[in-house]
């Protein structure tokens, strides 16, 4: 999610907060230089990876969590070398060019263009045919659609730190847990899926990963908690975040991971 991008910078530029200035309302040049730089560089490993799917057999469920941690990590780090104010319009362009980039692997331009062919193969899981790009786009939608309110709700509350757990719970821990599920998941469980009758299968090693990824998350933020909160925060969120992954549709859980840990810190944070 784009908006990971602004919150990593900014959370990398002061740390104690992470003030997001929505009364900014141009666009510096240096941010289109920053994205012009971040999508060639998304684009290629897109390209390298569907080489390696197309030429090597990797699976596909490798390389698109790849994608996965370079859509999330890139920002931070071309951001050290190109930084921009981030404002309420540079956060409506980052939705923008998502949508843009992920309109390039429609069929219509993916089967004219044979280098966007080779990228989708790097994100267009077998078993995800034929919904792979619906999926994303429904899940990006809807993660936004969650993302927006928290967003402002913890800004105006002066909570936009905490966000920071949510999200690299889903970043992190949740693009973790397929490759790793995969690897040394030994119990399996089933998912279904939105516009088919297909489960889908997880692992309790993907679970654990997500369940470990929030804990140390919370444990590593816990300067913003009072005792009372940051034990709550400790039994609670690591639990239903997990919960929240296993019972969500095949490639939906971002939103649900947002919605239940954004809800639960809110209710930590205001009854604690």
């Amino acid at each position: 999610m784009n908006v990971n991008r602004g919150l990593f910078q900014n959370r990398m530029k002061k740390s104690g907060s992470i003030p997001i200035a929505f009364e900014k309302m141009d666009i510096p040049s240096t941010y289109w230089l920053h994205h012009a730089c971040f999508y060639i560089v998304l684009l290629l490993i897109h390209y390298l990876n569907g080489l390696l799917v197309i030429k090597h057999d990797v699976k596909v469920n490798y390389t698109r969590k790849i994608n996965h941690f370079a859509f999330f990590f890139l920002p931070t780090l071309l951001s050290s070398v190109v930084e921009y104010s981030y404002s309420a319009v540079t956060f409506f362009m980052d939705m923008v060019c998502a949508f843009v980039f992920l309109t390039c692997f429609a069929a219509p331009l993916r089967n004219r263009f044979q280098f966007l062919q080779i990228m989708f193969r790097s994100i267009d899981r077998p078993e995800d045919r034929p919904y792979t790009l619906i999926w994303l786009y429904t899940q990006f939608m809807a993660s936004y659609a969650v993302l927006i309110p928290l967003l402002i709700y913890f800004e105006s509350n002066n909570m936009i730190p905490l966000l920071m757990i949510i999200i690299i719970a889903n970043g992190v821990g949740d693009g973790l847990a397929e490759p790793i599920g995969i690897r040394f998941g030994q119990r399996k469980y089933a998912t279904y899926a939105l516009f088919t009758k297909e489960r889908y299968v997880r692992s309790d090693a993907g679970s654990a990963c997500i369940f470990v990824t929030t804990l140390i998350t919370v444990i590593a933020f816990h300067a913003y908690f009072s005792p009372v909160q940051l034990f709550a925060a400790c039994v609670t969120l690591p639990l239903l975040i997990t919960l929240a992954e296993a019972f969500s549709p095949h490639t939906w859980d971002s939103p649900l991971i947002y919605a239940t840990g954004g809800l639960t810190l809110i209710a930590i944070m205001h009854f604690l």
